[in-house]
């Protein structure tokens, strides 16, 4: 397999992953809790994140790479690394303390990870919608909203938060125009789903 493109500085780009051979990354709750714990650490210096979601086997991203300039601006700016390696780093510590805790060995996640840029305004807010709504494209739960595992309401609340909320909003409009492209979404997946359904 090809070696794919290093994260360009300065790009926005879909980062996702799933479990090696399907498996299960995130068995409990605490899994969850502990991987956006080591996404805090590793990631923030080399990237800005705007939507996330967890699920059971596989995971979604939307982020921009720091420009260099920005990255060696920051306090931290000695422990700089490429923006593939501390994603890379990421994943190793998880699966570490996920092999410690479960006695399992090997690679958790599939190799590489899978990156995909990001290049106009229109996929950037389809994109959102995408991961927002994934755990209920796969069955998990009957309302998306409601996904504890994702940025959907953490962008539409005040806590504080490493995800970039207000450059979210201001690419749909405000939190209204966000919730309801959401929404509009949602019933274009939902009509889709029954076109395939009658005509697949």
């Amino acid at each position: 397999m090809s070696k794919p493109p290093d994260l360009r500085c300065g790009g926005y780009y879909h980062i996702f992953n799933r479990g090696n051979n399907r498996e299960t990354i995130f068995r409990e709750q605490r899994n969850y809790f502990y991987f956006l714990k080591l996404y805090e650490k590793y990631i923030p210096l080399v990237a800005d994140t705007f939507s996330y979601c967890l699920l059971p086997n596989h995971f979604h991203f939307l982020v921009r790479i720091k420009d260099e300039q920005d990255c060696q601006s920051s306090k931290d700016w000695q422990s700089y690394l490429s923006p593939s390696r501390a994603f890379s780093n990421l994943f190793s510590t998880y699966t570490t303390a996920i092999n410690k805790a479960y006695d399992r060995t090997g690679s958790l996640f599939q190799k590489p990870f899978k990156r995909l840029e990001v290049t106009s305004d229109a996929y950037f807010r389809r994109l959102i919608a995408y991961i927002h709504q994934n755990p209920q494209r796969h069955g998990l739960i009957d309302n998306f909203q409601l996904w504890p595992y994702t940025s959907y309401q953490i962008i539409l609340s005040h806590k504080p938060t490493h995800i970039q909320r207000e450059e979210v909003l201001t690419w749909f409009g405000d939190g209204k125009a966000y919730q309801a492209y959401h929404q509009e979404m949602e019933i274009v997946r939902q009509l889709q789903g029954l076109v395939s359904e009658d005509f697949g």
